[in-house]
């Protein structure tokens, strides 16, 4: 959501920012809304005081014992312009109100000008890709034996879902154990298990509603499945308003994710790479403007440490304007090398997304904090970022440590977790 203020005093500066976004906007008609509004309000005003001044008048007249019919008139007259002048504030409102809400939040200066993926700015890769003596198959060729059955995910519940057996759903929930375990212990965070089922002011209050309504899977009487834990997450401090000594709150969370993918349709089919329903480890930092750049790095760095705890290769993207998503101000996508992947030339793919959200969602949501010193209000800055999305780490490892024999080799860091087993038998 954006600030109408800062519209009124940027209006160039807003209008070059939204072309960076490639949308169609000016601020011009925004403003002719705002102007508009602001005179009826101001119109509102001078009815409002003429009302008072006549209600005294007719007070007067008749503690006096005077006729007070005329002056009653002019009251009711007033009364009914005054309706009418809140209608029309009202209306004018929702028409401004609809504007504002479909438009992206406004990208940092460093956001790099572009359309989509083939724009965005590599800032650091990290690991040695693996070198195979044989050429190495990807997770769907590698898992034909039934432990990823996509067919039977078929049958169940329709394309786009996999039923996950023995070694391999071993595999998941060691994962999950794994990188709650790093979150919590080593970053501190406090782990939430959250609802999976959400209403729609939770998804307006992140971004999600009404844009993308296309994009979720609703059920009925107002309820949702989550897009992301990212939303019953951030939503803990809807229409709160919090103490500056109390930030920053840094929450986790697992959580299975549910997309209908409407405006993905046809891409990324085969395998895992994008399901229906997939897992998820998401962070979520509420906190002070001052701190979110800062806490923006310390985010993606943690989702970085869980890939070179699992030695899997990665490199790490600055999203460009065309390419970053509608709630965030600036995001870092990190992309895992998968070598099965293209052939079997390899490829990198996103596994995680982490992004400043600035004030944007906290003013969808009416999040605020209270300065100690000057007790101000003012707007939460919101971040968000996996850490990671499950279901592709299982496929960097399967992957990335496969061998000569289609088995895979279980990462040192997840053998405590996975029965002290040393690789998964596929055969």
């Amino acid at each position: 959501m954006h600030d109408i203020k800062f519209i009124r005093d940027n209006p160039k500066i807003f209008d070059k920012k939204m072309n960076n976004r490639n949308v169609e906007i000016s601020s011009e008609n925004i403003l002719k809304i705002d102007k508009k509004n602001r005179e009826l309000i101001s119109n509102l005003q001078i009815f409002q005081e003429e009302r008072n001044l006549l209600s005294k008048q007719i007070g007067t007249l008749i503690k006096d014992g005077k006729d007070a019919a005329k002056v009653q008139e002019g009251v009711k007259k007033l009364k009914d312009q005054i309706s009418l002048a809140n209608e029309k504030i009202k209306e004018n409102e929702n028409k401004l109100r609809d504007i504002l809400i479909n438009l992206p939040n406004i990208l940092d200066d460093d956001v790099p000008n572009g359309v989509n993926e083939n724009d965005n700015k590599v800032i650091r890769s990290w690991g040695k890709k693996p070198k195979f003596s044989f050429v190495p198959k990807d997770h769907v060729d590698l898992t034909i034996n039934d432990k990823l059955n996509f067919e039977l995910g078929a049958k169940i519940s329709g394309s786009r879902f996999v039923v996950i057996k023995n070694d391999l759903a071993l595999l998941e929930r060691s994962l999950i154990n794994f990188m709650l375990d790093i979150n919590t212990i080593k970053f501190k965070r406090e782990e939430i298990s959250p609802p999976y089922i959400v209403n729609s002011k939770s998804l307006f209050g992140t971004g999600q509603l009404p844009k993308f309504k296309d994009d979720l899977f609703e059920t009925d009487q107002d309820k949702w499945l989550i897009p992301t834990s990212e939303v019953p997450l951030t939503n803990i401090v809807r229409d709160e308003i919090l103490n500056d000594y109390e930030l920053p709150l840094n929450f986790v969370a697992y959580s299975p994710c549910f997309r209908s993918e409407a405006g993905a349709a046809g891409k990324d089919t085969r395998g895992m790479i994008r399901q229906h329903q997939f897992s998820k480890i998401e962070m979520v930092s509420i906190v002070h403007p001052k701190d979110s750049d800062t806490k923006l790095e310390e985010m993606t760095n943690h989702a970085e440490f869980i890939l070179k705890e699992l030695n899997l290769p990665y490199r790490v993207v600055l999203l460009c304007s065309g390419d970053t998503g509608f709630s965030s101000k600036k995001t870092y996508d990190i992309e895992v090398w998968l070598p099965g992947q293209n052939n079997s030339l390899g490829q990198y793919r996103e596994i995680s997304s982490c992004s400043n959200c600035g004030d944007f969602q906290s003013r969808r949501m009416n999040a605020r904090f209270r300065e100690k010193e000057n007790k101000s209000l003012n707007f939460l800055h919101t971040l968000n970022g996996s850490c990671l999305a499950v279901g592709r780490t299982m496929i960097a490892i399967i992957e990335n440590y496969q061998d000569q024999n289609g088995d895979i080799i279980i990462p040192e860091v997840l053998r405590p977790y996975m029965q002290n087993k040393q690789k998964i038998n596929l055969k």
